[in-house]
């Protein structure tokens, strides 16, 4: 992901003034201290804390946003003018809903009477996401043998604050709130931005509360011994009032929402496994995955993360697809397609475009419409077109789609015209960046903090720069792009790109691999100077095969050092190098999906043990983390005995290319691969890691096909068995 830290800058080699870092992420407040509940659906999200509040704060995310605009700044909900003690707050295993349980502390009683005594009154909050709107049932039950008044209140705002604002970017000027508009059971908050669009926020509740006023509702109420009182409340983004009352609505539409997601996350291979804490973590990596899916036109597209890349994401959504490729090839399809439509056509400086080049960002929001911030549409990424076509080329050999692939091919050839006229600047053969807009990303890779380019001495690299690791997403394309060509009858074409691919391979051998280092150096900057830095990037070059045979070895030995495998998952800079900090966002944290993509490469060159070593590693992080889930990422310090990682204070979470990165694993360390013209599915010498002693999967598709298959351990041999197929669907097993 990205930070958007902009400080210096190089464009065609030539330094720009410093600009100011306008799109940081402040920490000014712990994601992981407060342990957010999230819900997502479409293009909107909601970020809410245990009691499944939204208090808005210097430092705090918490809200329903739409669009990239935060549509309720404040849901706080209060007993006889009390916050309620929590009791338990969770979503479902499928984060269909999230459900909060609470309960009254110790309250005065009325005049004469006595207090009410703590944990007599149950409060029940169900919210779900779903079209725009937020549908919540709160439902209250007194568990004491007398009657109890009581009053509910519910305190409620809108800032219409851009998402960009609420991560700590200032404005010079803002938009009107408008009058709120009350009805009985309703209030409509309304504003109209800068950009002359208006935004509104409706409140609706059922039953029509006592009090209503344009920031609270209130109601006052008795509850007879064990006797309950229900209320719902509906909070629409640019919608009207609901067709029925909120009470009937709440129910019909969780039955809708429910089966939707389930047919959606239906297509995915279901994992089973020996171990009750994994099948724990993976449930929660596939709900995840499908609860940042948003339908496109074009298909399922995962976005990024939340709360502050809940959009279309490029370079994310790829490598998302691409750890998901093998359990449901249809996310892969939905991102190709859209990212197809939406590849840049023209020369654009401001959104860093260029003709065939594949987009990174996209926003929504009032600050992008303004161009306050650059990334309505923005294509400043290095590593997103080459990874496109790699998709593409991964996608058919997974599906044999030639329907789709025809469809994309002329997007194909654009991005592959761009790797060789665009990508490469300076005629080099290697693909460099440097950003044409001052306000853009200074650094286009996926490490794209200012300072996480340097030479070994610590000194920033000036550009335009040369990542290792595109290096290896440009020659994947290339292959891919190969063999695209041949399958649409394309040979001369096709012969022309092997041959690319293989000068792109001695080029980089030559130019990268440091003997003293013992593995690629991280980069070459402007004046094709090795930045003599060891890093994870160096482990990309495993993933496509660019890296020669020979130099796997000293490759994977140097990540699995002790300096670079922490004993949670290998850093993104060991500590032997100058920036090292394991509590920087890009110089020695550790990612899950960076981990993922080295373990696929090391799978790629027969290192399964050390792709499951990276994996158990990750899988035993995730079990310290509420929910199991895997996070953006965190501090690389070393794993301790009967102590659980270090958290990063703002990593997004859940992040789609995090939450995937168990299921890529899966399929690195059983060696899995399909062959779709046969029909067959291949486990190519299978590797259990040492957590697990037996893994099962169920619909594992292939074609029109399926097969549910268990692996389990025997000896130092892992043992397939073929539990259920159809007639046309063959298994391999190679030893």
């Amino acid at each position: 992901m990205n930070q958007h830290v902009p400080q210096t800058g190089f464009n065609g080699g030539q330094e720009l003034s410093k600009a100011p870092a306008q799109f940081y992420v402040p920490a000014a407040a712990s994601m992981h201290e407060r342990r957010p509940r999230t819900l997502k659906h479409g293009d909107t999200f909601g970020v809410f804390d245990h009691n499944g509040d939204a208090i808005a704060g210097p430092g705090s995310p918490e809200g329903i946003y739409h669009r990239d605009t935060r549509y309720l700044s404040q849901l706080q909900l209060t007993l006889n003018g009390e916050r309620p003690i929590l009791l338990s707050s969770a979503p479902r295993d499928d984060n269909a809903t999230l459900t909060c349980d609470l309960a009254n502390p110790d309250l005065p009683g009325p005049a004469g009477e006595e207090p009410l005594q703590h944990d007599l009154i149950h409060v029940r909050r169900t919210r779900f996401l779903w079209n725009s709107g937020a549908y919540e049932r709160v439902a209250i039950r007194n568990y004491d043998d007398k009657r109890h008044r009581l009053s509910l209140e519910i305190a409620f705002a809108a800032d219409f604050a851009d998402l960009f604002e609420v991560r700590g970017t200032k404005r010079s000027k803002k938009g009107t709130l408008h009058q709120p508009d009350l009805e009985q059971d309703r209030v409509l908050l309304a504003y109209t931005g800068c950009d002359e669009r208006e935004r509104s926020t409706l409140v609706q509740f059922d039953p029509a509360p006592q009090a209503l006023a344009a920031d609270h509702a209130v109601y006052e109420f008795e509850l007879e011994p064990h006797g309950n009182f229900t209320a719902f409340i509906f909070i629409g983004c640019d919608t009207g009032p609901l067709a029925s009352p909120p009470s009937r609505s709440f129910f019909r539409v969780l039955r809708e929402s429910r089966r939707a997601l389930h047919v959606s996350s239906n297509r995915a291979t279901a994992i089973g496994s020996s171990s009750e804490t994994f099948n724990e973590t993976v449930h929660r990596c596939v709900a995840d995955t499908y609860m940042l899916i948003t339908d496109t036109p074009q298909g399922p597209y995962p976005y990024a993360g939340i709360p502050w890349f809940s959009t279309i994401f490029g370079r994310d959504a790829l490598i998302t697809a691409l750890e998901t490729l093998w359990m449901d090839p249809e996310i892969a399809k939905g991102v190709l397609r859209y990212l197809a439509a939406n590849q840049a056509q023209e020369f654009d400086p401001v959104a860093d475009a260029e003709p065939g080049k594949i987009l990174h960002e996209e926003r929504r929001g009032e600050m992008a419409e303004l161009g306050e911030i650059p990334f309505r549409k923005y294509y400043g990424s290095i590593d997103s077109t080459p990874l496109f076509v790699m998709l593409a080329g991964a996608y058919l050999d997974r599906t044999g789609d030639l329907e789709t692939t025809r469809s994309l091919w002329p997007n194909i050839q654009a991005a592959l015209r761009w790797i060789d006229e665009h990508g490469d600047r300076d005629g080099d053969g290697f693909v460099e960046y440097g950003r044409r807009n001052e306000e853009g990303l200074v650094n286009q890779g996926w490490k794209d903090s200012f300072d996480s380019v340097f030479h070994e001495d610590g000194t920033l690299a000036h550009g335009p720069i040369a990542l290792a690791e595109v290096q290896a997403y440009a020659y994947g394309a290339l292959v891919a792009g190969a063999t695209l060509a041949r399958r649409l009858g394309e040979e001369e074409l096709a012969r022309s790109l092997c041959q690319q691919a293989e000068d792109l391979r001695a080029r980089f051998d030559e130019a990268f691999f440091d003997e003293a280092l013992g593995t690629y150096a991280i980069a070459l900057d402007g004046q094709k100077r090795r930045c003599r830095v060891r890093s994870s990037n160096a482990g990309h070059a495993l993933l496509t095969g660019l890296a020669h045979p020979e130099r796997a070895e000293f490759v994977i030995r140097t990540l699995m050092s002790k300096p670079s495998f922490s004993g949670w998952g290998i850093r993104t800079i060991p500590t032997t190098e100058a920036r090292y900090n394991p509590m920087s966002y890009h110089n020695g944290s550790i990612w899950p999906h960076d981990n993922a993509l080295i373990a696929a490469g090391m799978n790629r060159y027969g290192y399964r043990r050390e792709a499951a070593q990276v994996f158990s590693g990750l899988v035993d992080a995730s079990n310290y983390v509420d929910l199991h889930r895997l996070p953006e990422l965190f501090c690389g310090f070393s794993r301790r005995p009967a102590q659980g990682p270090t958290f990063y204070p703002v990593a997004c979470i859940p992040q789609a290319w995090a939450a995937a990165a168990p299921l890529y694993l899966v399929q690195s360390c059983l060696g899995l691969g399909f062959d779709p013209a046969n029909s067959t599915i291949l486990f190519d010498q299978p590797v259990l890691p040492p957590f697990l002693d037996g893994l099962t999967l169920r619909r594992l598709a292939i074609g029109t096909g399926s097969a549910d298959v268990a692996l389990r351990r025997s000896g130092e041999q892992v043992v397939v068995d073929v539990l259920e197929r159809t007639d046309d669907v063959s298994v391999i097993i190679r030893a």
